[in-house]
């Protein structure tokens, strides 16, 4: 069943709604014990990661994104996906740096047809903005996340889960030294995502639950991200 579509609004922003699960290739070296998504894989332990024919969309849906991405006339271009686009290193116990499999570090080739593709046509302002990880992130995105100077490309934004448990807050924070593009992060907190689109600029606030047992509980700003228009990446 087709879901992927595309919505706008007026001239000020294009919404490019895709589908990640449908259409994926097999998830790497998919098999016994973890299914290939629930630890991280190293490139010498799985090849498989870096092959250019894996897709994350289906060729058919990449190709109609694509050309949607490249013919838009609005000022923002907003893709709404499920799932962390960014890259994510995470050092493994002997030194190695490992890479989880179910989200876009599991479809590289096909991350980087994507920005690629952002950086070549020019798209006007590209924010992608994603769920899945139970945490809160603010990244750039780049042609080269192993190059902590190369420009971004395009910013992304990552709500959290609004009630449901995240994994370990020392366990993820202890990557950011390895993925100098994570500009914000946080998984102690549950909540959600609100922005404000406006011709010049994107503000994004991370909207905090005190308590999610609790009914009475308040809810406060943890912080405010923004995408400034012609300027790509986030600004904290």
């Amino acid at each position: 069943m087709r879901i992927y579509d595309r919505f706008a609004f007026g001239d000020l922003v294009q919404f490019h709604m895709i589908d990640g699960r449908q259409y994926r290739s097999r998830g790497a070296c998919y098999g016994p014990p973890s299914h290939g998504g629930d630890h991280a894989e190293t490139i010498a332990s799985c090849p498989e990661l870096l092959s250019a024919d894996r897709s994350m969309l289906g060729r058919a849906q990449e190709a109609w994104l694509f050309d949607g991405l490249a013919r838009s006339p609005a000022r923002w271009n907003i893709l709404a996906q499920d799932v962390l686009m960014a890259q994510l290193r995470e050092r493994q116990p002997d030194g190695s740096i490992g890479f989880r499999t179910d989200d876009w570090n599991g479809y590289p080739a096909s991350r980087q047809r994507i920005l690629q593709h952002i950086h070549d046509r020019r798209v006007a302002n590209p924010v992608i903005i994603g769920g899945d990880s139970h945490c809160f992130w603010a990244n750039d995105l780049k042609l080269d996340f192993d190059d902590a100077r190369a420009p971004a490309v395009a910013a992304e934004l990552v709500g959290t889960s609004i009630t449901s448990p995240a994994p370990p807050y020392e366990q993820m924070s202890a990557c950011l030294p390895d993925n100098p593009h994570v500009k914000f992060f946080e998984s102690r907190q549950r909540g959600y995502v609100c922005a404000d689109i406006m011709p010049g600029r994107i503000e994004s606030r991370f909207q905090i639950i005190s308590d999610v047992t609790d009914p009475k509980a308040t809810l406060s700003t943890l912080a405010t991200v923004a995408v400034e228009d012609g300027r790509a990446g986030v600004m904290i």
